[in-house]
């Protein structure tokens, strides 16, 4: 006998499976214009490094825009992103090659593109480096925002 998923139970596993690695808080919504649009402002701890938190803006189309301009279940790449020292920084067990690895991870679309933000440590200069960016399956996007955090006194 053939198993078949109804449509909400597949759309929810894969949700699951592509679950964000880290959960971040909304900060602050600044509305731009009166069609619903606005820039969004998460803070994420990294839940490796103690003592860094990131603040992560994107914009975020209002229902207006979409019903206007269609492209009903994708928002733009656009992001900015700055890391600060919050507290002790205390290093955990992070990736330490060139492609780092991710801290957050969220859709920006119904499928394919995802706003990702990945740490790379930079050994020589005892610097971690945060990079936000958008993924997607086949239309890489040059849109970025990169920061940095120095690790004068890391344990």
């Amino acid at each position: 006998m053939k198993h078949t998923f109804p449509p909400r139970a597949a759309l929810f596993a894969l949700g699951l499976s592509l679950a964000a690695p880290l959960r971040a808080e909304v900060v602050g919504n600044v509305d731009v214009d009166w069609l619903g649009n606005d820039i969004v402002i998460e803070a994420l701890a990294d839940p490796k490094v103690k003592g860094v938190t990131c603040h992560l803006a994107y914009f975020e189309r209002g229902i207006i825009d979409r019903l206007q301009k269609g492209n009903w279940f994708e928002d733009p790449s656009n992001s900015s992103i700055s890391c600060r020292q919050t507290g002790p920084i205390e290093v955990g067990d992070i990736d330490m090659d060139d492609e780092g690895e991710d801290v957050f991870s969220e859709r920006r679309s119904i499928i394919f593109k995802t706003l990702r933000v990945k740490r790379i440590f930079d050994k020589e200069n005892n610097t971690l480096i945060y990079i936000s960016h958008a993924r997607d399956v086949q239309n890489g996007s040059a849109k970025m925002s990169m920061s940095n955090v120095p690790l004068y006194n890391a344990e």
